[in-house]
């Protein structure tokens, strides 16, 4: 009789790292017309060292060949590049489809109407309130109209099922059937994720991040929500609240494993989140820039090869939930200044308050492309696209 090995656990699979990533995201551009406060790549101005258009169609090349499904395109503010809709193209020329986060400043009736007629395109519209009032306080002034215009835009053109995709705070977490209410009215789909104390946001995760009882009350919504909303398994430190299970999800850190993230300059992060040397794992462009090595990058980086080894419980390997939220989050841990194989910062069951409140040496990352003076109290900035970066940092223009 043939005996078949037992198929791994998609779980176990996933957390010895697969041979191309699930899904990357990728940072076209530093460059912002807007300020939000919580940034995870403290964006404003754009790098001079940006990659050229033909740098990231080799990349896009790559990820063919890799079998790479999609990518999240960001920023910054993506389509601030003249390029943007020409690699938007060309990605999806090249089986490789694209979704990509924006706050909306680009979206006319004409460009509208441009994504309507693409299979391959998604597009999510950042909102951080459900009123102009408490998403402008994040995200600077006029920014709430300038999504919904947005939105209304898409909507008018048909587009199907554009994406609102919202970072929970203290502040809007009351909001959330407003959001839900919001999606609907546009025809878009709710998108929420966790506030990480990355970038910008490292500066006003104290005073921003839910509280123990709000963390309890977004647990409860998502259970009674989550078939109707998309969370991109970014609450698993929640998981701890109640039954395996109950919130969907493969409840695992995928840093390094099965996403990473591309920045501007071709920097490769283990985590969109992480933005740090720490968590650097190599460049995509070739020592003798004769092209890209993605995934050269992906398959042999040290870093890469030591995150997907079996992974100690350390701190948290004595209470019963571990398997439900496998310690938490590594930015959220590593960006407060807490132990990598410590409880969350946010650990539902209560141990990462006592650690938040012992003295910490907090990391800083060392990208910040913020403008100087911070925003504009008149809303954002307007933009004059440029076919090339600049010969240096500046300050007066994003772009």
């Amino acid at each position: 009789m043939t005996v078949t090995a037992p198929v791994p656990r998609l779980v176990d699979q996933f957390e010895q790292g697969l041979d191309a990533p699930i899904c990357l995201t990728w940072e076209l551009t530093y460059a912002c017309n807007l300020s939000c406060v919580h940034c995870l790549s403290s964006s404003g101005k754009r790098d001079p060292r940006e990659l050229s258009t033909q740098q990231c169609k080799d990349i896009i090349d790559e990820l063919e060949r890799m079998q790479v499904f999609y990518v999240n395109i960001g920023g910054g503010e993506p389509t601030v590049r003249s390029d943007f809709w020409e690699l938007v193209d060309y990605a999806t020329a090249h089986h490789v489809g694209v979704k990509f986060s924006t706050n909306g400043v680009r979206i006319t009736p004409g460009v509208a109407a441009k994504l309507a007629a693409s299979d391959y395109v998604d597009v999510q519209i950042s909102l951080d309130g459900a009123t102009a009032e408490v998403n402008d306080a994040v995200r600077g002034p006029g920014s709430f109209a300038m999504a919904t215009r947005a939105l209304q835009n898409l909507r008018d053109a048909g587009f199907s099922d554009a994406k609102i995709s919202v970072v929970v705070t203290r502040h809007n977490v009351d909001q959330l059937d407003d959001f839900k209410e919001l999606a609907d009215r546009y025809g878009a789909t709710l998108r929420i994720t966790r506030l990480r104390p990355s970038g910008r946001g490292a500066d006003v995760w104290d005073e921003l991040h839910p509280t123990p009882a709000q963390q309890v009350q977004l647990y409860d919504w998502l259970v009674a929500h989550g078939e109707r909303v998309l969370t991109g398994d970014s609450f698993f430190h929640l998981s701890g609240l109640g039954a395996p299970g109950a919130l969907a999800g493969l409840n695992l850190c995928g840093a390094g494993r099965v996403v990473c993230l591309i920045d501007p300059v071709g920097d490769v992060y283990a985590c969109p989140f992480a933005i740090h040397d720490k968590f650097l794992a190599g460049n995509v462009l070739s020592e003798n820039g004769s092209g890209t090595e993605f995934q050269n990058v992906w398959q042999n980086s040290t870093l890469f090869r030591e995150l997907r080894e079996p992974q100690s419980a350390g701190a948290c390997g004595s209470c019963g939930h571990y398997d439900s939220c496998r310690g938490g989050c590594m930015a959220a841990k590593f960006f407060t200044g807490l132990p990598l194989d410590g409880p969350d910062p946010e650990c539902v069951q209560g141990y990462g308050e006592p650690a938040l409140a012992r003295d910490r040496d907090k990391p800083k990352s060392g990208v910040d492309h913020s403008r100087t003076g911070g925003r504009k109290a008149s809303g954002p900035i307007p933009l004059t696209l440029l076919s090339a970066p600049p010969k240096k940092f500046c300050n007066e223009s994003p772009v």
